[in-house]
């Protein structure tokens, strides 16, 4: 994955609109973010957290409040993204516990290891299956043994029927959010072409080759599905 494609999909124009853009969903981060929090509270009081494309700096700010004493490594590879992410560490006062990198995981230096990382809506966006396993893998070389993972993804089974249905509800919640009837049109015929949906089997299997324990499936929002992961 270079570098280009994510910079212009993560324009300076859209990384300022972001959270606005779907403040309306709200409650679905919200109940995602208190979940890692609870799947995350034994960690050490002072625990390394790593944070894989981390964006605007959502999970992080979240978490830099309910563990005041945890630090973080942010990995973002759009530069209007992260800019904005520093910019909220700031406001928030948790820049001396942060580490940002603006780049891949693949260019971020190896000589530490994590308690934990995060890796939400992420994955999804890298198209081919090897490159999409090497990340997992990645991430899981760089946390301690027992070290937690938690994903999140898009996923389902697109040629089932149960998906179909599930994502006409998806279609209305994207309007609920605020997307026009063009935009739903546009988001419909190119679904599946930018982001790769994976069904949950596909996923939790990819998982368990890269070096973690049998998956969870803690969480599913529509579309959405998170897991939490553990390091062999």
């Amino acid at each position: 994955m270079s570098d280009g494609p994510l910079s212009a999909i993560f324009s300076k124009d859209l990384a300022a609109s972001y959270d606005e853009k779907f403040s309306k969903l709200a409650p679905m981060k919200d109940v995602l973010h208190l979940s890692i929090q609870v799947l995350l509270s034994d960690l050490p009081e002072n625990a390394n957290i790593l944070c894989v494309g981390a964006g605007t700096g959502a999970e992080l700010m979240y978490l830099a409040q309910a563990f005041p004493l945890w630090r973080f490594t942010v990995v973002e590879p759009a530069p209007a993204m992260l800019d904005i992410c520093r910019q909220r560490a700031e406001v928030n006062g948790i820049t001396s516990r942060c580490c940002f990198h603006l780049g891949y995981l693949g260019s971020l230096p190896s000589n530490e290891l994590f308690d934990a990382a995060t890796c939400l809506l992420v994955s999804q966006f890298i198209l081919d299956k090897t490159e999409r396993r090497a990340l997992f893998a990645n991430i899981a070389e760089r946390l301690y043994p027992g070290g937690i993972l938690v994903s999140a993804d898009l996923s389902g089974d697109t040629a089932s029927i149960e998906f179909k249905r599930l994502f006409e509800v998806w279609l209305k919640m994207l309007a609920y959010s605020g997307m026009s009837a063009e935009q739903l049109q546009g988001y419909q015929d190119n679904f599946g072409k930018d982001i790769a949906v994976l069904s949950q089997h596909e996923i939790t299997e990819m998982l368990a080759v890269s070096s973690f324990d049998s998956p969870i499936l803690f969480l599913q929002t529509l579309l959405i599905h998170a897991w939490c992961s553990k390091r062999l």
